[in-house]
């Protein structure tokens, strides 16, 4: 086992530098409070790790005796994760700044959570999954609750908080039970053991309550009512960190849980449907209730619920090109909505981390800022699916998953929940253009709207690539596919 330890170290590298950078900022805070130096450390750290996981990318492995998965499938969503914390740094910078709370914790914090993302990424047993869950929940909690002198923000995170304990209590009787049912916590080794034991009851229900637990950290209705209040509540640009990077490492643990569970016959038919229903529940009721919202950033909220679905309906397919349309689809989510959320918190103006940020409250910005009106165009389109931006191809590599797996209901519910989305996207470009910047409350023509070099770059970058991947998708596309080979099961040690 030490034996071991040496090279489990240098293989979790970049989780550990994360984490360690995380350690190293709050005793930096604690002796130079609040220090800018700060910022530039977590910036480094995440950037290092990023490079260092695509490097590792192409060699998959495990570490910890196999309760950690490096490389590979591993590295790939952590790309992701580490992409979304990156960029949500440097477009937090001048945001904090600005309202007041440019705190050296925030980073730690922020540091912290993206290490449990991480570990949550590259789980390879149910213990790794729920100490990565809580780690990046915990830190999740009081990044909402920032600004405590806001009471919608203490209330947005007293019910991320208590909801999210509801949810683990889920989760750990799911890991209960499957540990009952197999006799082991490590995820690969469940369908060999299962078949020994022949515990099939116990297998499904620790499969039913796991799922919920899951469906709560990624907004699936009926488990999605925190979403609205934590991401209104939360600063805007922390809130696009939340509601990019924790999806895309939940989402990667479920896939992880799925590519074992699905192969097995007895639970496979009634975990595919109850996949595909809370897809398209949650396609339709995120995008119907999106519709209603005057708020810009609760509009976002029940948008991030609606692609939950989405996503949802390419792991209903239990195929590999619906494991690798969602890592895609994640992989796009993220630039576009770190990018939405980014454009919001440079056009913010009511002091109250956009809690009154309406749709008319935008009227004619995209002439006073052309810049981040012509970047909000972008993301806007990306988000409902319009070619050849990369959330069309998501969509489409989703949705045709789910025509190959004979689930053309899914995709077509799917396709038409697409189209009511253009209604209330297109609508905040039709403020932005479309109406005078007179008709805007009188305190947003007052406004001045600074933005920094460091957040203009990561919006252009950001539709830039968006741009990139949807019209040149291949190499991204196969490096998915490639980490599930041609069977439903991921090629995971």
């Amino acid at each position: 086992m030490y034996d071991s330890l040496i090279p489990d170290v240098l293989a979790t590298g970049p989780t550990l530098l994360v984490a360690a950078v995380g350690i190293l900022v709050v005793l930096v805070d604690s002796f130079r409070n609040d220090s800018p130096a700060i910022p530039w450390l977590a910036g480094g750290a995440l950037l290092v790790a990023l490079v260092l996981e695509m490097v590792k990318m192409a060699t998959p492995g495990s570490a910890f005796q196999g309760h950690v998965l490096t490389g590979g499938f591993a590295s790939f969503v952590n790309v992701v994760v580490l992409l979304g914390a990156l960029t949500s740094v440097v477009l937090s910078v001048p945001y904090l700044r600005r309202i007041g709370h440019d705190y050296g914790e925030v980073h730690a914090l922020v540091l912290f959570a993206t290490t449990g993302m991480m570990v949550l990424g590259s789980a390879g047993s149910l213990i790794t999954i729920f100490v990565g869950l809580e780690t990046m929940s915990i830190c999740l909690y009081v990044l909402t609750g920032l600004v405590r002198e806001e009471a919608r923000a203490s209330e947005s995170a007293l019910k991320y908080f208590l909801l999210g304990a509801f949810s683990t209590g889920f989760l750990l009787y799911g890991i209960a039970l499957l540990y009952g049912a197999t006799g082991t916590m490590m995820i690969g080794a469940m369908p060999q053991l299962l078949v020994a034991t022949g515990r099939v009851g116990f297998f499904a229900g620790g499969v039913a309550l796991l799922l919920i637990g899951f469906f709560f950290k990624v907004s699936a209705v009926p488990f999605h009512m925190w979403t609205p209040d934590v991401y209104q509540g939360a600063p805007t640009t922390l809130t696009g960190f939340m509601s990019t990077a924790s999806k895309t490492a939940a989402f990667a643990a479920l896939i992880l849980v799925l590519a074992r569970v699905l192969p097995i016959a007895e639970v496979a038919d009634q975990t595919t449907l109850v996949l595909a229903v809370v897809a398209a529940v949650t396609m339709v009721i995120g995008n119907v209730l999106a519709l209603a919202q005057s708020n810009v950033k609760r509009m976002l909220a029940y948008s991030s619920v609606a692609h939950a679905g989405y996503i949802l309906a390419g792991l209903a397919a239990g195929t590999s090109g619906g494991y690798s349309g969602a890592l895609y689809y994640l992989l796009a989510y993220t630039v576009m909505n770190v990018g939405a959320f980014g454009v919001l918190a440079a056009l913010e103006w009511d002091d109250r981390q956009g809690a009154e940020q309406s749709m008319d409250s935008l009227a004619g910005l995209g002439y006073r800022k052309p810049l981040l009106g012509v970047v909000m165009g972008v993301f806007m389109f990306a988000l409902t699916g319009f070619p050849p931006l990369a959330g069309f191809i998501g969509k489409y590599l989703v949705f045709a998953a789910a025509v190959d797996a004979g689930m053309t209901w899914l995709a077509v519910v799917g396709v038409l929940a697409s189209v009511v989305s253009a209604f209330y996207y297109l609508r905040v470009l039709v403020v932005l253009w479309m109406r005078r910047p007179e008709e805007a409350p009188q305190a947003v023509q007052e406004a001045a709207f600074p933005l920094s070099t460091g957040a203009a770059a990561v919006l252009v970058g950001c539709a830039a690539l968006l741009l990139l991947l949807g019209v040149l998708p291949g190499g991204v596309i196969e490096a998915a596919q490639g980490l599930f080979g041609g069977t439903a099961v991921a090629h995971l040690p």
